[in-house]
This record gives C-alpha cells, sequence and structure tokens, in this order.
C-alpha cells in the first residue's frame, strides 16, 4: 500500500509537513479531495495488522487476547475490566532488578513499534505462528515500550513477563495524533479535573494488568489555554504512578511544545523541558543533528540519563541512518553521556534481512552491545533456571519426554537468555545457536554446539553473566547434556573472590581431564544420570565470600577418543539452587488436596462428522492463597468414554493417554476448540503447577477437574 511505502522511506516530520502543504492548497483547489488517499494515519500495516483483532463482543469467552483502547469514552467507563480478556491481561512475573529505580549511567529504551502492534502476540495463550516477532536481547536495554496507533496500548503480558523477567521495566503507549487526536485532547484536557481523571484511569490500568508505566505521545496541536491542563494530566500522571507502583516511569515524547505547537526539538530545549520536569524522562524524535545529545545534556543537568535520544532503526532521517549502521548512533550517544532509544528494532524482521530472521537478528544486536555493552546482569539471585526457550518453537518438552509436535509462539515462555556472542566470519572452531528444531529437555529450546575439534583442542562459550554472592550455604549445579559419547560438555563457573581475584572451577561430565588440571582452581566430576536420552549432571560446591560472574559452556572431546574430529552437543538447560532450596524441593509444590479447580462457561458445538467441539474456561487456585504464586502451569486434557465415566467429579490419576493442550500463565486456561468423539461423555482435565526452579509436579498430585458433557447442551451455528 502507498502508505506503507511513504512510512519506509519518509520521518514522521516530513509527511507532516506534506501534510500541512496538501490542508493549505485542498482548501483553495481541491475541498473534495480525500486526504485519506495520501496521508496514512497509522504506522507501517498498522491498520491492516491491529484490525485483525477479532470483531468480538469482548466480554463473552473466546481465545484471550489482548487489544488497545480506541476511545476516551472506553477508557472513562473501565469498561476493560469487564472484558472476559481482563483476567488473562495480567502479568504474573515481577521486575527482577532489586532496586526501584534505574540505574544511574546512560540506558538503552526499546520501542517495539511492529506492524503496528497486537499481532501473533496478541494471543494469550500462544499460537501455531514459529515464525512470530521475538525477541531475546534483553540483556541490552533497561526499558521495553510497547506501540501501537490506538489511543491507549496497553502491551500484551507475553511482553511485561518476559522483560520482567530479565530485569527489564515495560511501558505502554497513550498516543493522540493528527485531527482526531486534537478532538481527544480539548475533551480530556477540559478541565483539571478531566486531565486528572484520565491520568488516574490510566494509572490504575498499569497497576492492574502490573506493567510499568507510560510513554506519553501527543502528536497534534493543543489549544494554548489547555497547556496548564495537560501539565496537570503528565503531573499528576507521574504523582498517582509513584505511589500506586515505585519505580514506575512515565516518559514524554519530544512532539507538541509548551505553547501547544506540534513541533518536534530533535533535543532538549526551553520548549519541551517543562514538560520534561513533570515526568521520569524524554523520548527525543529520532531527526537530531550531530551536536544536539551533547546540548541536551547540558540543558538536562544532573538528569542527564532521563532523556532518550531516538533512533529510527528505518533510518528515516534518523542520524547514522538506522539499519545496519545503529551504532554510529549509538556511539556518539554513549561518548555524550545521555541515554538511547532504539525505535521499530523490528526493522530486522519486517524487511526480512537475510540470511533468516535469527541470524539477521543475532547480527543486529551485536551492533548494540558493541556499542553499549552489557546493561542486564543475571541470575543475581537464587534459584536460577533457563531451559533458553526463547518463546517459540517446534514442539514442547518436559525432561526429555515430548509432549507436542505442534509449532507455537508464546513469548511469555521464554527463560532467562542466555548472552551467546556473534561472530559473523564463522571462524570458531564450534558454532553454538539456539536451535528450536533440535531436541529439547524443557520447553521447546536448547543451546547447540556443532563443529571440529582436533586432539586436544577445547572450546569456551560465554552463556550467562551473574552477579551471585554466595555464602556458606552449598550451591548445587545441574545441567542436562545429548551428545554421541565422546562429545563432552562442561561447565564453566567464575568466580571474583572477596580480594577480587578471579577463580574458575570446572565441573566435568567425567573424571577430570589431566590436561585441565593446570588451566582451572579446581575441577569437579558431576554425577550423572540417564533421562529420555538425555544426561543429567549434577554437583555441589561451596564458595563463601565469592561472586559468581560468569557461567560458560567448555566443549571437549574425550581423552581416549579415536573417532573422527566432528563434535555434536546440545545443551538442554541449566540450574542452581542452595542447599536450603534443594532440600525444601519436595515440599515446594503443593500435593493435589490443597487445590481448588473449577469449571466455567462450559459449552459444546457441533462438529465434522459427529464428532463436537468443547468450549471451557478452568480456574484454580491454592485453597489458603488469592493469587497465583507459580510462573506457569502445563494443562492436559484426557478424554473419558462412555464405559469409564465414574460417578466422581475427580479422576484420581490421569491415564497414559493425556493430551498436552497448552500452557498457562495465569491461574486460568480457556479450552477453544477442543475436539471430542461423538462417544465421549465426559473430558478430564489436568493441570500442572510448574514452579521457578524448573520443578513440576507429578501428574498424579496435580489439580484435576472432570467436565462432564451429559449436561451440556450441544449449540447450533449454522
Amino acid at each position: 500500500k502507498m502508505r506503507d511505502v511513504l512510512r519506509a522511506y519518509f520521518s514522521r516530520r516530513t509527511l507532516v509537513s506534506v501534510y500541512n502543504l496538501f490542508l493549505s492548497i485542498s482548501h483553495k483547489l481541491f475541498t473534495s479531495f480525500p486526504l485519506s488517499l495520501i496521508m496514512p494515519k497509522s504506522n507501517d500495516g498498522a491498520v491492516a495488522e491491529s484490525e485483525a483483532v477479532p470483531v468480538l463482543d469482548l466480554s463473552k469467552p473466546s481465545s484471550p487476547i489482548s487489544f488497545p483502547i480506541k476511545t476516551l469514552q472506553d477508557l472513562k467507563s473501565r469498561s476493560y475490566f469487564d472484558s472476559f480478556h481482563f483476567q488473562f491481561n495480567r502479568s504474573t512475573v515481577r521486575l527482577r532488578r532489586n532496586s526501584d529505580g534505574l540505574p544511574n549511567r546512560p540506558r538503552v529504551l526499546v520501542c517495539h513499534d511492529m506492524k503496528g502492534g497486537y499481532v501473533d502476540d496478541k494471543w494469550i495463550q500462544g499460537c501455531e505462528n514459529d515464525a512470530g516477532y521475538a525477541i531475546w536481547h534483553w540483556y541490552l536495554m533497561d526499558i521495553f515500550v510497547y506501540f501501537s496507533h490506538s489511543l491507549v496500548t496497553l502491551p500484551p503480558p507475553c511482553w511485561t513477563n518476559t522483560a520482567h523477567r530479565h530485569g527489564v521495566k515495560v511501558l505502554g503507549t497513550f498516543i493522540t495524533e493528527w485531527d482526531e487526536g486534537k478532538a481527544t485532547c480539548k475533551e480530556m484536557l477540559a478541565t483539571k479535573e478531566s486531565a486528572q481523571l484520565y491520568a488516574e484511569r490510566l494509572a490504575e490500568l498499569s497497576t492492574a494488568l502490573a506493567f510499568d508505566g507510560w510513554l506519553i505521545n501527543i502528536e497534534n496541536e493543543i489549544d494554548e489555554e489547555q497547556i496548564p491542563n495537560l501539565k496537570e494530566f503528565v503531573s499528576h500522571l507521574t504523582k498517582v504512578l509513584h505511589l500506586s507502583t515505585p519505580g514506575a516511569l512515565v516518559i514524554w515524547y519530544d512532539s507538541v511544545t509548551i505553547h501547544g505547537h506540534l513541533k518536534w526539538q530533535d533535543r532538549l530545549t526551553e520548549k519541551n523541558k517543562p514538560l520534561f520536569d513533570l515526568c521520569d524522562g524524554i523520548f527525543i524524535n529520532y531527526t537530531w543533528k550531530e551536536s544536539y545529545p551533547k546540548l541536551s545534556a547540558e540543558v538536562a543537568g544532573d538528569r542527564k540519563f532521563d532523556v532518550y535520544m531516538g533512533i529510527d532503526v528505518f533510518g528515516r532521517g534518523s542520524f547514522g541512518g538506522g539499519q545496519w549502521t545503529v551504532n554510529a548512533a549509538l556511539d556518539l550517544l554513549k561518548t555524550n553521556n545521555v541515554s538511547a532509544a532504539i525505535f521499530a528494532p523490528g526493522w530486522v524482521y519486517e524487511t526480512a534481512q537475510p540470511p533468516n530472521f535469527h541470524t539477521a537478528q543475532n547480527k543486529w544486536w551485536s551492533l548494540v552491545e558493541k556499542s553499549w555493552g552489557i546493561v542486564q546482569t543475571y541470575p543475581q539471585f537464587l534459584p536460577f533456571y533457563s531451559d533458553f526457550n526463547q518463546g517459540f518453537g517446534h514442539h514442547v518438552s518436559l525432561e526429555g519426554r515430548q509432549l507436542s509436535d505442534a509449532p507455537w509462539y508464546n513469548i511469555s515462555c521464554q527463560s532467562l537468555q542466555p548472552l551467546l556472542e556473534f561472530n559473523e566470519d564463522n571462524k570458531d572452531i564450534i558454532q553454538v545457536t539456539v536451535d528450536a528444531r533440535e531436541a529439547s529437555y524443557n520447553g521447546g529450546g536448547n543451546i547447540a554446539f556443532r563443529g571440529i575439534l582436533e586432539g586436544d583442542a577445547y572450546f569456551t562459550a560465554r552463556l550467562f553473566k551473574p552477579h551471585l554472592q554466595l555464602s556458606s550455604s552449598p550451591i548445587t549445579i545441574s545441567y542436562s547434556v545429548k551428545s554421541d559419547e565422546t562429545s563432552k560438555l562442561g561447565i564453566l563457573l567464575s568466580f571474583s573472590s572477596p580480594l577480587h581475584e578471579t577463580k574458575s572451577i570446572l565441573l566435568m561430565p567425567q573424571e577430570p581431564i589431566r590436561r585441565f588440571n593446570d588451566m582451572y582452581l579446581q575441577c569437579l566430576a558431576t554425577s550423572s544420570r540417564t533421562v529420555s536420552e538425555w544426561t543429567v549432571h549434577e554437583t555441589s560446591i561451596v564458595m563463601d565470600g565469592h561472586t559468581l560472574t560468569e557461567i560458560s559452556a567448555s566443549c571437549y572431546r574425550s581423552e581416549k577418543s579415536t573417532k573422527k574430529p566432528e563434535y555434536a552437543a546440545l545443551l538442554g538447560h541449566i540450574s542452581i539452587k542452595d542447599h536450603v532450596q534443594l532440600q525444601q524441593k519436595t515440599d515446594s509444590l503443593p500435593p493435589v488436596s490443597s487445590w481448588i479447580i473449577v469449571a466455567r462457561n462450559a459449552e459444546l458445538v457441533p462438529g465434522n462428522s459427529g464428532s463436537k467441539i468443547l468450549r471451557v474456561k478452568l480456574e484454580w487456585r491454592q485453597k489458603d492463597l488469592t493469587d497465583s504464586v507459580f510462573p506457569k502451569y502445563n494443562v492436559y486434557a484426557e478424554t473419558v468414554n462412555s464405559t469409564d465415566l465414574r460417578s466422581r467429579k475427580v479422576l484420581e490419576k490421569p491415564r497414559s493417554e493425556t493430551v498436552f493442550l497448552g500452557i498457562a500463565h495465569v491461574p486460568a486456561y480457556y479450552v477453544s476448540e477442543l475436539v471430542v468423539d461423538s462417544d465421549v461423555k465426559g473430558v478430564s482435565f489436568v493441570v500442572q503447577a510448574c514452579a521457578e526452579d524448573g520443578s513440576w509436579g507429578k501428574l498424579y498430585d496435580s489439580p484435576n477437574l472432570l467436565v462432564e458433557l451429559e449436561g451440556l447442551s450441544c449449540k447450533d451455528l449454522s
């Protein structure tokens, strides 16, 4: 479409200039010519993608989705909270960072802006597009903004869940633009009281959905007499949010000035600083010149880190050209000691950069790392667990056993992401990748190591950069490997001593090999057990007073190997627990008797060839708790034939034919399309709690519920 072409090559400022020029001409010559033919009202594909959200009654049961609020009336009425989908949209992962505040250094903000928003990520329980857009370089950012061109953009919980897991704050977007936006602002800012009311509505939404604040983007003229109320809106929102959610942020976008004019300043000036002074930061428009970061820092004074200079990855008028030269702008900002706001990193995905999305994504983010460095360190506390899941895949596994072979996409499922280094020249003797097509120990991820190791050669790859202070309590490290008998994989732990000395310990899957004895402080052999073609290694160490600073993988071959030098190994997971957590493991998952599980909104609709489709909402909780304490739940179903149906509502033990349905991140799951044969009399649902340390409940001791079909009428949808 023409609007997509315009957006790809021209900045918003250019488009607005064309709009204003055309408007003045059209008033004289072409009053009947439709502006919509030349002027886009949303970003790349926003109309096509955002309006792809199903048109449905949001108060009625359906597959849970995320969606924006499009009118002031809907915002004012709080109708969002009456939606069937509200319960599913709440993030359940707390922000991992220990401090409520932001670090006192230049920061990186990333603004999502991918095809208008609400694409595959709108499906809260996931979808089947394993090629959907995802980000896994969370260790390179401090703040993530979810953006669309709807009035109130609420981040889908998948982004908040995985960002919080990595210590990254998440903001929604409040945007007004064009003539419609001017009318909206006129109503919203009519009085001081109305400005406060809408600010409170936004604060209520972000608190209820557990994200961390708002980007405020007013891209239309404001009547000058309403500027005091605009300032009240920004100020009141900031104050209320800080009270309800310590550490929450309000960031102002450099657009309308303190005089009400839509004039992007491209730097911090006296025309936008009064609004900057009322909130937590400013996102500077991305068409700034080389001298502007320094000038902005001077104006900001002690708050220079709260100035986020915009960089458009598409390169539309952005310093350095964005795209594959984005590091030019990043380097300049870092030199001038201000923060960066990276806009639309989905460029890599939207423009199908070669050779494939996964490789191109890793290559592009490596530019950010080279310029800015790593800004997130994890783990910082125990337990620590990662199965390297990137939020999409081709199968789902549990302890090496495949639960499903269907493709899937659900960013909420991302575990803590490894900090793999990208080397474009491929000169490393071992190539290290996350390969979702290969086998998984848990979830749908792994780290694959492939290459050539000849003789005594070995290879080390960075996995994580923790800052984990240890005590006199032992820690237990376990990890799973799938490889041939000669390809060995160890875990290398690096520590900083109280005297700041560096010490390294190599954990090895067999008796220590002589050539490593002089390289490390200690080489420890692990105990091992075989689980579904995977070998799980485990050992315990004590490093009192030391800080764990790096976790790496060490690839080598057994000393007696006489086979070809090809090396291939998969790392399935890694976990670290302290001694107390290890002892509590058996008690950490509550028994079935402590759960309450109910079915709501159950209905049957006709299927094909005499079959039926069951739709039902499952809800569960622990009897003595009001909120969920587990990060996720696996949901299963088992059909029960007429000969198996029993009078009691709950089956004692799931059978071997139990089918995996999906994963829930709230204590509820909507079964939307479960096909059952005509002779099926009931369906038993099982909910398996999964703990933060990677452990899970046994199916026979998990909450389960039998839904009898006999009492449900089958609705005719024809």
